[in-house]
């Protein structure tokens, strides 16, 4: 997959999303001041006043944001400028009724919030490039505007629209070519909905079949793709040579594919929003506050590290927290320091932007209560001294981390196919019922264990990996996990193979290798074409509502905690070596993981969705070494330790304490502090605060 050519800022970019067209009164110079004496360097402006720009069908009105854009420019401060696609005025929707979208067929959305719009309709994509062409064809060559997000998070509906499903059925006589291969492909004798004809295909509302439910996911994200693409291709039109073109996707989203959509931008962006206060405490097990916010430290290292795995690059963080986020029942501020300790955390993982959602807390709205870096008051407090403490800390920083990137001990394989799948077809229960984020569930029981013991992760998208091939993938990386790759085509089973035994360490997890490219169970024994190099089969599965308590075998130990949740596959060694076993009269009859040299490398399956110690156990024991030994050996919880590498060879260290103790550790390193302005001995002993970040470059 082709991507465009990324972007590549100087210096990391901070700031936050501006809309003075929101205040009461004018406050420009007076915000942008106040933005200025904090450090920022970028806005984004924009993207969320569709009926600003055109407040009457036709009839524009561009000039209200120059004073903005004049204003920021000559503080210095750069801007990305957004188009207003994403949120339609009244007058639009009271035209053309029939851009609705539809959740479910004959059912469109009220209007009333935003996103309620089925953008692959003809009469929205007219009026959408008209008001594009004007707003940036306005402000293209104004100096302030470094590049453009397009529309904002799309993909959070999926279309039932007519013209969207007839597009549909188009698409799969394309990719089908006749019924009768359809018919076979899908399974459609299955209780009797074969086909005859192309126009016997039923609607999604009522449909039962994963094979149709997958296409459809595909195909609604094909849609979300073509439209940003589209939109991009437009600005690009307007935009010189060095301004980018972006998207800031919300990653769970149900409507989008990463890995496609970021291939036709500049670079990735995006909006991690995680549970703060003592969501943020290694020590604690929490649920997230939302179902599109994180918690734990171990949840925001994951959704950096999903930004980074869309195009591999550096990515830019559009929205995140600055006080508490979501509704007026909802209210956790940050504990002192956590915002610069995330901030930090989010550029270790890769990003090259920190941009807050938002800058003042607006009054009235939806969002009253989404907390901005001002609050209602619009005087500076905490917040704003612990964001100004940001960005002074980030000019100190300068450009050294220009060409950084993220160090990965272990590489954990993302399917966009396979949560698709789990949401239709959930392998999990949670108080009986089905869980629709089984697939998350899975995967980030093994990237907190990476976490958790101490390593770092890669995320990569599988069809990624195939492309690095297995000899590359065994060389970058010394552990490849594979947590729950369902929807996989022989070609990926057969990478993981070969990685294995080209010196890679696999580690399989539960429902990988189960099912084929159209989900369909695969006709086979399982784990399907890694079978015999893991040396295990299992016939069957269940499963479980308490956790069971797991005890190491040979040189495995396994901590007095570790447990076995939600799943076990009853694991049958063909050859390989147990090294768990379960603590239960029926489960105790099947090793909970086993492992088997393949090749130069090695085959390790986990037969169940291990809890925080059992996975960090399992990390621990399949990596020989973890990079941040290099610094620090002698680390652990709550402590973390997140790097990269820089251009020229050296090393940058982020060192993390996640807690209320001030902590020290020794490092083994010589090391300058760009930040404090200090140097460091190997062999100092290094004090870390609070709820605090400490940055360290190799001498």
């Amino acid at each position: 997959m082709s991507l465009v050519p990324p972007y590549r800022p100087t210096g990391v970019l901070f700031g936050a999303a501006y809309y003075a067209e929101y205040h009461l009164s004018d406050r420009v110079k007076q915000d942008l001041d106040l933005m200025k004496q904090a450090g920022f360097t970028v806005i984004r402006v924009g993207e969320s006043v569709w009926s600003t720009w055109e407040p009457e069908d036709g009839r524009f009105e561009l000039e209200w944001l120059l004073p903005v854009l004049d204003s920021a420019h000559e503080r210095g401060i750069k801007v990305i400028l957004g188009t207003p696609t994403y949120a339609v005025p009244p007058w639009l929707q009271q035209a053309y009724p029939e851009i609705a979208a539809e959740r479910a067929t004959g059912n469109p959305i009220p209007w009333g919030a935003r996103q309620e719009v089925d953008y692959s309709h003809p009469a929205f994509l007219f009026h959408a490039e008209r008001v594009i062409r004007q707003v940036v064809g306005r402000y293209a060559d104004h100096p302030a505007v470094i590049g453009y997000q397009v529309d904002n998070e799309p993909g959070l509906e999926l279309f039932h629209n007519h013209g969207a499903f007839t597009r549909f059925v188009r698409r799969l006589k394309a990719q089908y070519g006749d019924v009768d291969t359809l018919n076979r492909e899908w399974g459609l004798t299955y209780w009797s909905h074969r086909i005859a004809d192309w126009s016997e295909l039923w609607r999604p509302d009522g449909n039962s079949l994963p094979q149709y439910d997958l296409a459809w996911r595909r195909y609604q994200s094909e849609l979300t793709t073509e439209f940003i693409s589209w939109q991009a291709d437009i600005v690009r039109e307007y935009a010189n040579e060095d301004q980018f073109v972006t998207t800031c996707i919300n990653y769970p989203r149900k409507a989008h594919d990463d890995l496609k959509l970021s291939a036709a931008l500049n670079v990735t962006a995006g909006n991690p929003y995680y549970s703060m206060q003592d969501h943020l405490d290694p020590t604690k097990e929490l649920a997230p506050q939302t179902e599109w916010t994180t918690t734990g430290v171990a949840g925001l290292f994951r959704q950096a590290d999903r930004l980074f795995s869309s195009r591999q690059e550096r990515f830019l963080v559009t929205e995140t927290n600055a006080q508490s986020i979501d509704g007026s029942a909802n209210n956790l501020p940050p504990w002192p320091g956590q915002l610069q300790q995330a901030a930090f955390a989010l550029i270790s993982r890769g990003a090259a932007m920190i941009e807050y959602w938002h800058w003042h807390t607006i009054p009235y709205g939806a969002e009253t209560y989404w907390g901005g870096v001002l609050p209602h008051s619009l005087q500076p407090g905490r917040v704003y001294q612990e964001v100004s403490a940001i960005g002074a800390a980030l000019r100190n920083l300068g450009d050294a981390l220009d060409g950084f990137e993220p160090d990965g001990d272990a590489a954990l394989l993302w399917s966009n196919d396979s949560r698709w799948a789990f949401e239709f077809f959930p392998p999990l229960s949670v108080e009986g019922r089905p869980d629709p984020a089984s697939y998350e569930r899975i995967f980030d029981a093994f990237h907190r264990g990476v976490i958790d013991a101490g390593a770092q992760a890669r995320i990569l998208h599988a069809h990624q990996a195939v492309e690095l091939g297995a000899a590359e993938l065994a060389k970058r990386y010394p552990v490849l996990i594979a947590p729950a790759l369902y929807v996989a085509a022989d070609r990926e089973l057969e990478l993981l193979r070969d990685y294995a035994a080209a010196g890679g360490h696999l580690i399989i997890g539960i429902r990988t290798g189960y099912g084929d490219h159209e989900a369909r169970a695969r006709v086979d024994v399982a784990p399907a074409i890694l079978r015999e190099p893991a040396g295990v089969h299992y016939e069957e599965f269940s499963n479980v509502e308490e956790p069971i308590p797991v005890t190491g075998r040979g040189d495995f130990a396994a901590p007095a905690t570790a447990a076995a949740t939600y799943w076990i596959d009853g694991l049958i060694p063909d050859g390989a070596e147990p090294i768990a076993e379960y603590s239960h009269p029926r489960f105790g009859a099947f090793p909970t993981a086993v492992t088997r040299v393949h090749g130069s490398g090695r085959i390790t399956t986990v037969g169940t969705v291990p809890d925080p110690t059992l996975s960090a156990a399992v990390v621990s024991w399949a990596l020989a070494t973890m990079i941040a030994d290099e610094l620090a050996p002698s680390r652990a919880l709550p402590v973390t330790i997140s790097s990269g590498t820089l251009p020229d060879g050296r090393r940058a260290w982020f060192i993390f304490n996640w807690s209320w103790d001030e902590t020290s550790i020794t490092i083994l390193r010589s090391t300058t502090d760009p930040v404090a302005g200090t140097a460091h001995e190997a062999g100092a002993s290094l004090s870390v605060p609070a709820w605090s970040t400490r940055i360290l470059l190799d001498t």
